[in-house]
């Protein structure tokens, strides 16, 4: 059997055997860290990024993703020009769940508000997110096959974002970009102001 954990009982190693065809191994590709950034991108062929037919899957990570602003969304959009629009059209779904800290307020449901309907804006990641101390975001996106030129290329996001309101919220938003161009860089943003600090990562998945 592949992709099982194996010979593991009663050590610490972890050791898991590889896939029989080589496939499904991570690749980490690049690093960036904001600094009162106004956004973060990430271009195939510039500064050892790689975003085209070298993997299958590509997977960014979110991790304590802090605005300088209360209040704000995190959002993204893709590029079909390497970088000098980020404007393709996506058609997406977002719903999510929260509770609050007095434990006095509960939810689960779709959000209309943060859907796209073949538009060329950005994709809300999270809105309302604090600038607290204690409040950030963490999470991942997955794009698969951004530069195949024959189908749409979609995306999945699941998100852990604490609200400027004092809850705690899980947030998953699914999507397409509705073009037959390849999508060569990724950008990331706050709706104002700057992302305060965190790193968002990119890696590779081997098909």
């Amino acid at each position: 059997m592949s992709g099982i954990i194996s010979d593991n009982t009663l050590r610490q190693s972890g050791l898991i055997k590889s896939p029989s065809g080589g496939g499904g191994a991570w690749t980490f590709i690049k690093k960036l860290t904001a600094s009162d950034s106004d956004t973060l991108s990430f271009v195939d062929g510039t500064s050892d990024v790689v975003l085209d037919g070298t993997y299958g899957t590509y997977v960014f990570t979110f991790n304590n993703i802090h605005p300088e602003t209360n209040s704000v969304s995190f959002e993204f959009n893709g590029s079909a020009d390497t970088g000098s629009n980020y404007n393709v059209t996506k058609t997406s779904t977002r719903f999510d769940a929260y509770h609050n800290e007095a434990g006095n307020d509960t939810s689960f449901g779709y959000q209309t508000g943060y859907d796209l309907a073949q538009s060329t804006a950005f994709q809300n990641i999270c809105d309302a997110l604090g600038n607290d101390n204690d409040q950030c975001v963490s999470g991942y996106m997955y794009v698969f096959a951004p530069s195949n030129t024959t189908y749409v290329k979609h995306f999945i996001i699941r998100v852990f974002r604490t609200h400027a309101g004092e809850y705690a919220s899980d947030l998953y938003t699914q999507g397409m970009f509705n073009t037959t161009s390849a999508v060569d860089a990724f950008q990331f943003k706050m709706s104002a102001d700057k992302i305060g600090a965190g790193d968002i990562c990119l890696y590779g998945i081997t098909a």
